[in-house]
């Protein structure tokens, strides 16, 4: 039987190619994990979800998403292996971390074939499901967006809470200090919009690591699409029970600049001295919460974060982008299965792995400041204050 075979399995002899397969890569079906245990997985969907970090319902929509993408033909010379296992190559390999190397010893495959399966895999899922589980917001959604903030987090006017992190990377070759970071690490930038439901509105991947001292945003293209207002954000609607027109704002931490569409907290020494300030910073602590959880969220599902990617930075921004999607496209379809199952240790591994992005100071302008202010007053109002507050 031909075996699909890589690179690193062929042998040179008197200047002529011949094809050698080790005897190990000869009983796939027989010892290969994708036929020993993940057909099994299929009858006992607890222990399926732990191991793909998805329902088999879920696998099944996703692979009917993306087989056409990554079906080969057999040949004389090879048969190709199944779309079904280059898809639970990939997910496996998202889903621990593990290298290259150590998947292609649970599958019996060669180190190339695992690595030209996960980016091939990568490649179909961004193409086939990006625009659909992180398609562009329309006016209907942001206004939808608002509306659930307020409901559920009760922050008004507000279209999204932003974070953004330093996902860490082997050090690329011949890249200098380019991917280099203030956490004398090396890594590329994820950073990521999300609405009150824990999904990702927006997803801005590979800013350079040495940008940590300041600009990521405002440099990142979806900085600039805020900027020049190329979103489709409506101009404003008044607060919840006034008249007076208020713009939506997205809520962030420090680390951003305060403009009229980006709201940020008080300064600390703002903040104790007026209590009015506090409350309104406690409040947007609260709502912007949610964003960070949703990084949580991510880390949990995927432990591709919990260690230092051994992958070229294009290649990286696959995978970042491809966990993303995989996160709304589980949540859009029922997240089945108990997540307290997945070991807490992901998120205490991941603290090393996922950096925050540094303070950053700079000077807002006055129509900046009146935004803030106006959005303070009427959560310590009647209108804006809650019961426990």
């Amino acid at each position: 039987m031909a075996i699909a075979l890589d690179e690193e399995e062929q042998e040179t002899t008197k200047g002529k190619k011949r094809i050698w397969v080790h005897e190990i890569l000869k009983r796939r079906k027989v010892d290969g994990e994708f036929y020993t245990l993940c057909t099994t997985l299929e009858d006992h969907e607890e222990k399926f979800f732990i191991y793909f970090r998805m329902c088999s319902y879920q696998f099944n929509i996703l692979l009917s998403k993306i087989k056409n993408d990554i079906t080969k033909q057999n040949t004389h010379f090879r048969e190709a292996i199944p779309a079904k296992q280059k898809l639970a190559v990939c997910l496996r390999f998202l889903a621990t971390g593990d290298s290259y190397q150590t998947i292609a010893f649970s599958f019996r495959l060669g180190h190339s074939t695992v690595h030209s399966i996960v980016v091939e895999v990568c490649t179909a899922i961004i193409k086939q499901l990006l625009k659909e589980y992180i398609p562009e917001p329309k006016k209907e959604n942001w206004e939808q967006i608002s509306n659930d903030f307020w409901e559920i987090w009760n922050f008004p006017n507000c279209i999204g809470a932003l974070d953004g992190k330093h996902v860490v990377i082997e050090a690329p070759p011949n890249s200098g200090s380019m991917y280099y970071n203030y956490k004398k690490t090396f890594s590329i930038v994820l950073m990521a919009l999300v609405d009150a439901h824990y999904k990702f509105i927006a997803v801005d991947i590979g800013a350079y690591g040495r940008n940590s001292d300041g600009g990521i945003f405002s440099n990142s293209n979806f900085g600039k699409a805020l900027e020049r207002n190329k979103l489709n954000i409506p101009d404003g609607k008044p607060l919840p029970g006034t008249s007076e027109k208020t713009p939506f704002t997205i809520i962030g931490d420090e680390a951003f600049p305060l403009k009229t569409y980006l709201l940020r907290p008080y300064p600390g020494p703002q903040m104790y001295a007026d209590n009015t300030k506090r409350k309104f910073n406690d409040r947007l602590s609260r709502a912007r919460k949610v964003v960070e959880d949703t990084f949580g969220q991510l880390t949990q599902k995927f432990r591709i974060y919990s260690r230092r990617m051994k992958i070229l930075p294009k290649n990286a921004d696959k995978i970042i982008m491809t966990t993303c999607i995989l996160h709304n496209f589980i949540k859009q379809h029922g997240n089945i299965g108990n997540s307290t199952q997945l070991s807490k240790s992901i998120l205490i591994d991941t603290v090393h792995n996922i950096i925050p992005i540094p303070r950053q100071g700079g000077s807002a302008n006055r129509d900046a400041f009146e935004v803030r202010e106006k959005v303070k007053d009427f959560i310590c109002s009647p209108l804006g204050q809650l019961p426990w507050e």
